[in-house]
């Protein structure tokens, strides 16, 4: 990855540019430390599929079976036994919770 300084970079944006679009990354240091970076823009739906069969098949990736998203948008929440309000309500006509606030 190369490095240059923000001067650098103000100076030489247009080249810098093209070396990213040839697929290379950018590290933009000031006083030493990087600060941001410049890189090819990624994320069409055909590059992202070839990356992750890539890993996949190099063993650094498993996918999994079922989409999690999917699998728990067709899940309907669990039923509660009681509402909240009807557990507070009791609570509050128990008398517990309230001990606190007596004095």
């Amino acid at each position: 990855m190369k490095a240059a300084t923000i001067s650098d970079t103000k100076n030489t944006l247009s080249a810098l540019i093209d070396r990213v679009r040839q697929g290379e990354a950018i590290l933009i240091m000031d006083k030493n430390r990087p600060v941001a970076r410049l890189e090819p823009v990624t994320g069409e739906p055909a590059e992202d599929e070839g990356r992750l069969a890539r890993l996949e098949r190099d063993g650094l990736l498993r996918r999994s079976p079922v989409r999690a998203l999917e699998s728990l948008a067709g899940t309907p929440p669990p039923k509660a036994e009681k509402s909240l309000l009807a557990a507070l309500i009791a609570d509050r006509d128990e008398g517990r919770g309230t001990t606190a606030m007596r004095s």
